[in-house]
This record gives C-alpha cells, structure tokens and sequence, in this order.
C-alpha cells in the first residue's frame, strides 16, 4: 500500500514548560490559534526535526476556508507541510540520518509547530549550502515533476497550465524543460504572469475573474485546444473549464482542482473529446523517493527558482495574520513563510 499524507501526533497542553513548543491549530473555518503541545520524543524508526520554515499551500488555504468535505476532514486539525528544518534526535533503529542533517519533509501534515517527528520515508537530506528557506519547496516537485511526465509533454504539444500560483510557477519552470511547441499560462495577476514569462511560458493570459471561461479568452488564438491541460487551481470546480480548454484526443493532469466540484461535469464531452484525466500523486513509493531526489537536483542545479516567489515572512507567533495574507488573494502575494523558529 502507498503511503499516505499523516499528521504526526502532539499532546496539546496548558502547560508552558521548557518541554513544551508552540503549535498552530485550527479550531473551526476561518480560525487558526496558536496552542501549547509537549517537544515529542521519536519512536522507533523515527527522527525529530526542528522545524525552521513552513509554506502556506494552497491547501492549508482550502481547509482554512472550510470548502475541503468532511471526509477529507475535520476540525479541530493542523495544518502546513512545505517543510524545511534540521533533524534535532535520531530514534532507534533509524540508519543514514543523522542529527543536524537538513531536510526537506513530505507527506508531514501539522507541521506548523516548532519540532515534528516523522519517518525517514518523509525526510529528503538538503545540502547545507542550499539556504533552508528555499529547501521547503523541495516538498512539491515529486507532485509536479510526476505531473509533468504524466502528460506526455513533447515538441509537437500545446500545453495550458491553468493558474500560477506558487506550485503553478514552479510547475511552469518544470514544465518549459520538456520543450513543449507552446507553454500558455493563465492567471489573475500580472505579477503572477511575469514571473511565468521568466520562467518559460511562451504565452500568458489575464483572466476577467475567477469564473471567467478560459476559452473565452484564449480560443482566438488556440481554437482547437490543448493537448496537455494541467489546473492549478484551489477550486474542483475549475476540471470544467480544464474539459472546456482540452483538445480534441487531449489529456488532463489534475495538479489543482482536488477540492470539491460544485459545477455539473459534462461527461460526455469527455467521451467526446476521447480524454484521458490523471492525478498526480505518485503511485509507488518508489517514484516519490525519485521524484524528490530528481526535484531537489533540478533546484541545485539552478533550472528551479524556489525563492522569488516567496513574498511574506511571518513568525509562527503571528500565524493569524499570515494566513489572513495569504488569504487575500491579491497579485503581491504569492507565497507566505512561516518562520517557526521566531
């Protein structure tokens, strides 16, 4: 069996002794508080780490917002897992790492907190020369690089990535290394955009608004569609307009568009259109471990930029405040940091 996204166990406490740290927990839609929860100990087979920086994705938003459904979860939880830190204790039984190595996690949820345990299954080792603010993107690229080669990108392909938000910009610089005929991008902001032009797209496009049809604007230019069509979106509604946007024998990669659909989908016109519609979550655990290695190679290398889209750092103090900027959805903000440190 795969494994799956956990969030590692912490005892909430009243307590503010030195074996204690700080947590952010979201007690209902809309309100996230910081609580006290006991320093946890590393199991057998498990490391500590101290947690440095933590991202907001566009799914802590989502659980935030309260629009995941309940069967994907419920509140009281915690949330953040675009982690960067340093392994603080070792337990028993674990091999290869060591305390003071610097690592990105994946598949660690409820990493908004000082210290979190997890296996080394979750824990890919970063250089130490790469500053650790920009190691805790690492944590999306087995995601999109899996996204990337699902879609079959080649030379003779138009490709459409729907949304630039930070995994979509990131997505965009992965996805112009397959050499697509054409890399359109679309967004809200024309801070997003830019970016995406330095980063590869070969066209970029503002949309009205958040409900405006993607083909509306782009069908002049591209009447027949996509052949790879790749959402980067918070919303599940938005696989309607990705149907909309694909091309004839085309292929849907659902990056984004995870969260509950509220529109009618229109099956048939994917019979029609003879589509064929991927996830993205790797399906081995094999290909996860590949995927980071082949991630992190490509940030070292200097072909990902994993820092210009940073443009908030905020304390875990002041964790309200941050996720009420992230929230905001406005063009001069893209990606938010959590410093857990502070």
């Amino acid at each position: 069996m795969v494994r799956k996204m956990s969030v590692p166990p912490l005892e909430l406490t009243d307590s503010t002794g030195a074996d204690t740290q700080m947590c952010a927990v979201v007690e209902r839609i809309g309100e996230i508080t910081l609580r006290r929860a006991f320093i946890p100990e590393p199991e057998d087979h498990e490391v500590r780490v101290k947690v440095k920086w933590v991202g907001i994705c566009g799914s802590d938003i989502e659980v935030f917002r309260g629009a995941r459904e309940p069967e994907f979860v419920s509140y009281p939880t915690r949330l953040g897992h675009e982690v960067a830190g340093v392994i603080d204790k070792v337990g028993p039984g674990v091999i290869g790492l060591q305390e003071g190595d610097h690592v990105a996690l994946r598949y660690v949820w409820g990493a908004f907190a000082e210290y979190v345990c997890c296996s080394p299954f979750s824990v890919k080792v970063l250089p130490k020369q790469l500053p650790l603010l920009e190691g805790s993107l690492i944590e999306v690229l087995p995601g999109i690089l899996h996204a990337a080669e699902l879609g079959e990108i080649s030379p003779n392909k138009n490709v459409l990535i729907m949304g630039q938000g930070v995994s979509g910009l990131v997505l965009t610089q992965v996805v112009s290394l397959f050499s697509p005929r054409n890399l359109v991008v679309t967004d809200l902001f024309d801070e997003k955009l830019e970016l995406a032009r330095r980063y590869g797209a070969t066209h970029t496009y503002k949309l009205p608004s958040s409900d405006s049809r993607t083909m509306d604007v782009l069908y002049n230019d591209f009447p027949d569609g996509f052949d790879v069509v790749i959402p980067c979106l918070l919303e599940g509604s938005g696989m309607v307009d990705a149907i909309d946007a694909a091309a004839q024998n085309g292929r849907i990669v659902m990056y984004g568009c995870i969260g509950t659909c509220h529109k009618p989908v229109d099956f048939f016109k994917v019979h029609k259109k003879r589509l064929d519609i991927y996830s993205t979550e790797p399906k081995r655990d094999i290909d996860n471990r590949r995927f980071f290695d082949e991630g992190l190679r490509l940030v070292m290398d200097g072909l990902v930029n994993t820092k210009e889209m940073i443009t908030h750092i905020v304390p875990l103090s002041e964790v309200g405040e941050a996720f009420r900027i992230r929230n905001s959805h406005q063009g001069n903000t893209i990606h938010v940091m959590i410093d857990c440190e502070k």
